[in-house]
């Protein structure tokens, strides 16, 4: 009985999934444009009400395809071997994120919408949870000069900026060295060097404090949450 029941959600899966991966290969080649519902039908061997009762209408299944994108991309990011190197790991991020905007560019576009990109969020997870994880890193380490909000928000920033400006030059006529002058500026806000200055050393041991203050269990939840106050406050200068 079991196995009865299942096989109408198997074919629908199946078949959700051939649509899935026929939208994606139109995006890739034709951008958002080529997704339409007649193309999509056609490519799949569906008729479209089909694509309409799995996805609801277009904008529904271009979620769906930067969703099966997104996810296989944030595994890339997710199981990426991590060096012991904090900061060393944070490069390897910026890396694959550019990397991965410039050879998706039609669906890097797509994800940037907020609106989109807010939902993806909220459905899987995603890159920004592995960006705060590798700053809370660099954190923990001592080694970061700002908040670790303010961090995640200047890479976020800087990531995206850089990706459309280089998407709107001719890939011949790209400037790739600004890929690195970008970082290297965002870097050296962010990380504080090894052997900080007596200043940028308070700031740093807060904001590892800060990162720390979870595991730290004897203060009560009043005074938990003044800590927290006052080293955010230290962490800002």
């Amino acid at each position: 009985m079991d196995t009865i029941d299942a096989a109408p959600d198997a074919s629908r899966t199946r078949t959700r999934d051939a649509i899935v991966e026929v939208a994606a290969g139109l995006l890739d080649s034709g951008g958002v444009a080529a997704v339409t519902t007649r193309a999509v039908a056609t490519a799949a061997g569906v008729q479209a009400p089909t694509i309409y009762r799995l996805f609801g209408d277009k904008d529904g299944l271009l979620d769906a395809v930067a969703e099966h994108v997104f996810v296989a991309y944030i595994r890339t990011k997710a199981l990426g071997a991590e060096t012991g190197d904090p900061v060393a790991d944070l490069d390897a991020g910026w890396a694959t994120h550019i990397g991965f905007g410039l050879a998706n560019p039609a669906l890097f576009v797509l994800m940037s919408d907020p609106d989109r990109g807010t939902r993806l969020v909220a459905g899987v997870g995603g890159g920004e949870d592995i960006l705060r994880n590798r700053v809370h890193q660099v954190a923990l380490a001592g080694r970061l000069a700002v908040t670790e909000r303010r961090a995640v928000e200047m890479i976020r920033a800087a990531g995206t900026g850089v990706v459309h400006t280089l998407l709107t030059i001719p890939p011949a006529d790209r400037d790739l060295d600004l890929v690195e002058a970008v970082y290297g500026a965002v870097k050296r806000v962010i990380i504080a060097d090894a052997a900080p200055v007596p200043l940028i050393h308070a700031r740093t041991a807060a904001i590892a404090l800060r990162a720390n203050l979870a595991d730290i269990t004897v203060l009560s939840p009043a005074e938990h949450a003044l800590m927290v106050d006052w080293l955010d406050r230290i962490a800002v200068g």
